[in-house]
């Protein structure tokens, strides 16, 4: 972690932290419009977008304000994500910065796409915990900060768990392995402010959603991911219906992003299950039975694959199947994953 990232990421502290009036607690029927006009929102530096499109595009700015937060993130997530934004406000208005940037004005300056990589900062009470960094799925133009994020992050803080929801970049963005970099400059930086942040350095939790889960995937294999990158290994890798194999994405992805670099490997080019050894971090995995996603890229590839290689290499693991748990529910309240994430932290705790 270079000091002058460090440095320029506490230096928010004074514009993200400044006091705001109190406004009505946002509920799953808050409008978007309404949440993204509360001053604490806005100054906090949360990023409330859904799609690439809505950030890179003028005319698309604002999409879905007339929508509710239950519209827009799913009711499965809804009542968890108003918590998390409540939470998310609570502390701005304590004095506690949310937002942090995990690149220095020259490396953005250098490329301007590292602009978008930020942590977003939800403490545990009381501090000295451990933390989890949440990964949303993205499908290369869907930002899941919300649905994924902010109702994740909600979800463990009630369990005393200190958590950090990472904007990794997406889109056209994501070429020469961006969301790796992105990643392993969070834990570096993480690592390098733990007792800043109160929390403690070792066993975290990668906790990744879809494409997310399939980038925590790759940075628990030790060449490509934590030790490349000059930090802890990860205590265990929370799974949510992750993908393992692109296949059939693969063409379209080096087409978009590396087509000036397709012979070399990139994140989406590898399969988690090739990547299992003896050491791999411990493993806790979910799907649903009726994932649409999952079964367009082969189901058997997917989760059922990336058990069997788990089990086969012996690494600690538990696998939840469910009957009617379809892609991007998130914490999957009202579903039959519900309660997934109480299973997730308990095998965390075992472990680690």
């Amino acid at each position: 972690m270079k000091p002058s990232a460090c440095l320029a990421s506490l230096a928010l502290a004074a514009m993200l932290a400044l006091p705001a009036m109190a406004q009505e607690p946002i509920t799953p029927q808050t409008t978007m419009r309404e949440i993204r006009q509360n001053p604490a929102v806005q100054a906090s530096g949360l990023y409330t977008d859904i799609h690439t499109w809505e950030r890179d595009l003028a005319w698309f700015k604002n999409t879905h304000n007339n929508e509710t937060l239950e519209e827009v993130v799913g009711s499965g997530s809804a009542a968890s994500c108003a918590a998390g934004l409540n939470l998310l406000i609570q502390n701005y208005e304590s004095g506690t910065q949310i937002t942090y940037k995990l690149y220095s004005p020259e490396e953005i300056a250098a490329q301007p796409s590292r602009d978008h990589a930020e942590l977003y900062y939800f403490p545990a009470d009381p501090p000295n915990a451990r933390y989890a960094v949440v990964l949303s799925g993205n499908a290369l133009y869907y930002s899941g900060e919300l649905r994924g994020g902010v109702s994740t992050a909600w979800e463990l803080h009630e369990q005393g768990y200190a958590v950090f929801v990472l904007r990794y970049r997406i889109g056209t963005e994501a070429g020469n392995n961006a969301p790796m970099d992105d990643l392993g400059r969070a834990i570096q930086f993480i690592t390098a402010n733990a007792e800043t942040f109160g929390v403690q350095p070792e066993d975290y939790a990668l906790l990744g959603y879809s494409s997310g889960g399939q980038i925590a995937g790759v940075f628990g294999d030790a060449e490509k991911g934590w030790q490349k990158y000059n930090v802890p290994k990860p205590g265990a890798l929370l799974l949510a219906y992750p993908i393992n194999n692109f296949w059939l994405a693969k063409p379209a992805y080096t087409a978009l992003l590396d087509v000036d670099d397709w012979m070399q490997k990139h994140y989406y080019d590898y399969t988690l299950s090739k990547l299992i050894a003896p050491d791999y971090p411990p493993v806790f995995l979910w799907y649903g039975k009726s994932d649409r996603i999952l079964k367009l890229f082969g189901f058997d590839q997917q989760g059922p694959a990336l058990q069997s290689a788990l089990e086969s290499d012996g690494v600690p693991h538990e696998e939840k199947v469910y009957e009617d748990a379809g892609h991007g529910i998130g914490i999957g309240l009202g579903t039959d994953a519900e309660g997934w994430l109480n299973a997730a932290v308990a095998f965390w705790k075992k472990v680690t």
